[in-house]
């Protein structure tokens, strides 16, 4: 059983929403068309990374002129015209979860890479807004997941204890990032089944977020 948290802190790209295929998607297009390998692999190194982190990771994969600022500004512009024609696909079991939540007086924020416009524009669209209190985004911490940065941030923005939080995740940055942050995590898996080293820092592993309210302890 799980303590039931005072603040659920939600990553957004392949939680929220099925993003990460997307961007994914998008992404290896443009490596094509420029002239990069695009490999699953590579992308899931990538996946929850921004900033400086990302940029760092991105060139020790494709070289020192790998224009990392245009492909990616090139990939979320492709992304947020997919999304504002069809509008997000929200993840299995996430407006159940948050109803509940909500229910049960747990506060809830979303703490993603993505940059906080973006994030802000895609619940807007999904009419998911009403549920969160407030979003940091990866534009607003100086160092992304895996370190914890965004998740202390957003802990903190509402005056919560670490202790009294609880992070859901798709990624094995994320996961890494609230292990760090000393926060307990539900990793819902999206592109890929954690490690066996990055599954043991997560407090369950599930299929779809409406499979965590059976867990709690009220």
């Amino acid at each position: 059983m799980l303590k039931l948290p005072r603040l659920a802190i939600f990553d957004m790209d392949g939680l929220i929403f099925d993003t990460e295929r997307l961007f994914m998607t998008e992404k290896h297009k443009i490596l094509k068309a420029y002239g990069y390998p695009a490999r699953k692999e590579d992308y899931l190194q990538t996946v929850g990374m921004a900033g400086t982190q990302l940029k760092d990771k991105l060139l020790s994969l494709y070289g020192p002129d790998y224009p990392a600022d245009e492909i990616s500004r090139k990939a979320r512009a492709a992304v947020n015209a997919h999304i504002d024609a069809f509008g997000p696909d929200v993840k299995p079991g996430i407006r159940t979860l948050l109803k509940w939540f909500r229910m049960h007086g747990v506060v809830c924020c979303v703490a993603s890479s993505t940059m906080h416009i973006y994030v802000e524009q895609y619940l807007t669209l999904a009419e998911l807004d009403s549920f969160f209190s407030y979003i940091i985004g990866g534009d607003e911490v100086s160092r992304s997941k895996p370190n914890p940065d965004i998740f202390l941030a957003a802990c903190a923005r509402g005056q919560f204890s670490p202790a009294d939080a609880l992070v859901l995740e798709d990624s094995e940055n994320g996961i890494r990032a609230a292990a760090a942050a000393g926060i307990p995590a539900v990793c819902i898996p999206d592109l890929k089944q954690p490690s066996p080293d990055v599954a043991e820092k997560a407090a369950v592993i599930l299929a779809s977020a409406d499979q965590l309210i059976p867990l709690f302890q009220l």
